[in-house]
């Protein structure tokens, strides 16, 4: 095995990046969102605690049940817990030494706190991975860093690295092929047509300038670029356990180009980001050093080179083949490539069948192979340059990330065995037991985007009106921010942030306002003119600036693009399909008891217990990091972190590399 001491820190502040975007997306819309008048009251949650806090801790884990404690209300902690993720985040990227194991630990727990109070608006898949990814930094990253100062290619991995990094590849490999096999898994007619993509781009819940683009390439190249994407998912994360360095790495630029593509035709908040991220798992130090040839090893080391090029060149030719077969290409005499699925569903199905368990062993057997390798390791003590205590306690730490590690291993098995039927021969209830024992904690999580398809014959969209005259109108619509709503607002690019409200309105268009109550909540604090509200959409064109409207409802409309060959300014065309919200008043009695069931609103709002001068210290803080839009204040924080880092690092060692020895 080769050295990963770079590569490891390379991925530690990349996990510090997509904390740093998570915790300030957060922050930006917890008045909204969570505040005493937001959508949903983060102190609801808190009304009636046990006096025992262990009681508190366990029913719901987090800690803002210390903010009354600490005299602070909910919502402030809330901002308090994610103005300290964004400093530990942003100082992680900034100083390697700061991507150590408390830190880590500090944000894990910080964000975790967050999830639990978060309900619908944090449901998401990339929440539960950050919190999943999070976890394995901690186990990936040192207790400190002492003061080395020679080049990483020179510096040797700890054994335990290789343990805690190899559970970074599984989470991938599970990420990964999850996403492909989910696809397949579902039935959906329009994967296996390989048409998704025809209609992905125009349903898709932000899409970019370019997905407007994108929906009208050419249906053979769509259909073959989703026959590329079932591919890299499906195909191509089983060689992420291969044992050549090269075919690891020609994975790690297919998940790359993979995700750049994803990433700049859709908005995915940090997802993308994150993957990406994680696939540095497959890579080694040689990949940015080169290898260091030692005396009298340069005949072998270029045997060995042609040999890894000619076994990737066999895996990748077997690769190719295997999907020129399975998808029936063939090149037309126009010059587009045909491409259709030429295996069966039951013929898929058999084949999970035996991949399931399959996939299962490789895992147990590759884990077991780099367990040996690093306890191995622990026990070498070359030119006795480690004592015995050292060697000893190199080998019990070692044994700890093994156990640790086989732990986890066999929890994650079971939310990967939920991708499809044939993953029960794997769930055995030994690993269901230790599954549910720390479930809580989203350690594992099970992954798949876009099981089905919507949008066909156009995106479902809910419009909100508002009116004074509820039988003659005029109803007004109220504009969000980055969702589809006028016709000709252009599409724009909004990642790493996340609108956790206009993503939640696509939902809710998915189904009825009887399962979002969260919307009748909104809808309440439209009628009231909430100010934190109003922050969350396009309050510049609030289509009620002096006095909120006397009646609210909701239409469902159906979206689609604009045909690519009419001369226009507008991106949408849309018509509309009906009603969807009926129109409510602000005193209206069955929406108010509806929201006091939902515990939204209740008979008394607790006291404010924050400090004034805390509450001005963070009042004043959120005006000044809310001055500038969401996505260009995260770019530009980044863009600070960049600059600090080329300003505090000598200009004869790269950005991210160490200091050289003298």
């Amino acid at each position: 095995m080769t050295v990963i001491r770079y590569t490891r820190n390379l991925f530690l502040r990349g996990i510090s990046v997509v904390f740093l975007f998570a915790f300030t997306s957060f922050y930006i819309q917890i008045p909204g969102l969570y505040g005493r008048n937001g959508i949903l009251p983060a102190y609801t949650q808190f009304e009636k605690p046990h006096a025992d806090m262990r009681i508190n801790l366990q029913s719901k884990p987090t800690l803002l049940w210390f903010a009354p404690a600490l005299g602070i209300d909910v919502e402030h902690m809330l901002e308090i817990l994610s103005i300290v993720g964004i400093l530990l985040s942003f100082t992680g990227f900034v100083s390697q030494k700061c991507c150590c194991k408390p830190v880590f630990a500090a944000l894990w727990s910080l964000y975790y706190s967050l999830f639990q109070v978060g309900q619908t608006f944090m449901w998401y898949q990339w929440d539960v991975l950050l919190l999943e990814a999070g976890f394995l930094s901690i186990l990936v990253a040192p207790f400190w860093y002492g003061k080395v100062s020679r080049k990483a290619r020179n510096v040797q991995s700890a054994p335990s690295d290789f343990v805690s990094f190899w559970l970074v590849r599984w989470l991938l490999f599970r990420l990964v092929f999850s996403a492909g096999a989910i696809k397949l898994a579902s039935g959906c007619p329009l994967w296996w047509s390989l048409d998704a993509l025809s209609v992905h781009f125009e349903s898709m819940v932000l899409p970019t300038p370019l997905s407007w683009y994108a929906h009208y390439l050419p249906r053979w190249f769509l259909r073959l670029t989703t026959a590329f994407a079932l591919v890299s998912e499906l195909a191509i994360p089983p060689l992420f356990f291969f044992p050549s360095r090269l075919v690891q790495t020609v994975a790690f630029y297919v998940q790359i180009f993979l995700q750049l593509n994803i990433f700049l035709t859709g908005n995915f908040n940090f997802f993308n980001i994150l993957i990406t991220v994680l696939c540095l798992s497959l890579l080694s130090d040689s990949f940015f050093f080169g290898s260091i040839p030692t005396k009298g090893s340069k005949g072998d080391s270029t045997l060995k080179t042609i040999l890894s090029i000619l076994i990737s060149l066999g895996v990748y030719g077997t690769l190719l083949y295997s999907a020129y077969i399975l998808f029936s290409l063939k090149v037309l005499p126009s010059g587009a490539i045909e491409a259709k699925i030429a295996f069966s569903k039951n013929m898929f199905d058999t084949a999970m069948s035996y991949a399931m368990p399959g996939f299962a062993i490789l895992g147990a057997v590759s884990l077991s192979f780099t367990a040996l390798y690093a306890l191995y390791s622990s026990l070498q003590n070359k030119n006795g340059q480690k004592s015995t205590f050292s060697t000893i306690f190199s080998f019990i730490s070692t044994l700890v990330y093994v156990l640790i590690a086989a732990f986890v291993f066999s929890v994650s098995l079971v939310p990967f065995s939920t991708i499809h039927p044939a993953g029960k021969q794997i769930a055995l209830p030994l690993l269901q037991q230790f599954n549910e024992s720390v479930s809580n904690l989203h350690i594992a999580n099970s992954y798949g985007l876009f099981r089905h398809m919507t949008g066909v014959g156009g995106r479902p969209e809910v419009i909100i009106e508002g009116s004074d005259n509820m039988k003659d109108g005029p109803w007004k619509e109220y504009n969000f921010l980055y969702k589809p709503g006028s016709v000709s607002k252009s599409l724009s690019f909004v990642a790493p942030y996340q609108p956790r409200l206009d993503w939640q309105m696509w939902f809710a268009a998915l189904g009825t306002y009887h399962q979002n109550p969260w919307l009748v909540s909104f809808v309440y604090r439209l009628l009231t003119n909430e100010p934190d509200v109003l922050k969350l959409i396009d309050n510049s064109h609030n289509p009620f600036p002096s006095a909120p409207p006397k009646f609210i409802r909701g239409s469902l409309y159906k979206y689609s693009y604009t045909p690519h060959d009419t001369k226009t300014s507008d991106w949408w065309t849309r018509k509309r399909e009906g009603e969807y919200l009926p129109v409510f008043s602000k005193d209206h009695p069955p929406l108010l008891e509806y929201l006091r069931a939902q515990n939204i609103l209740t008979s008394s709002k607790p006291k404010s217990i924050t400090h004034p001068t805390v509450k001005e210290v963070l009042e004043k803080t959120r005006t000044i990091i809310t001055a500038v839009e969401p996505y260009v204040l995260m770019w530009s924080l980044i863009t600070a972190a960049f600059a600090i880092i080329f300003l505090t690092t000598p200009s004869q060692s790269g950005p991210f590399k160490p200091k050289k020895s003298k």
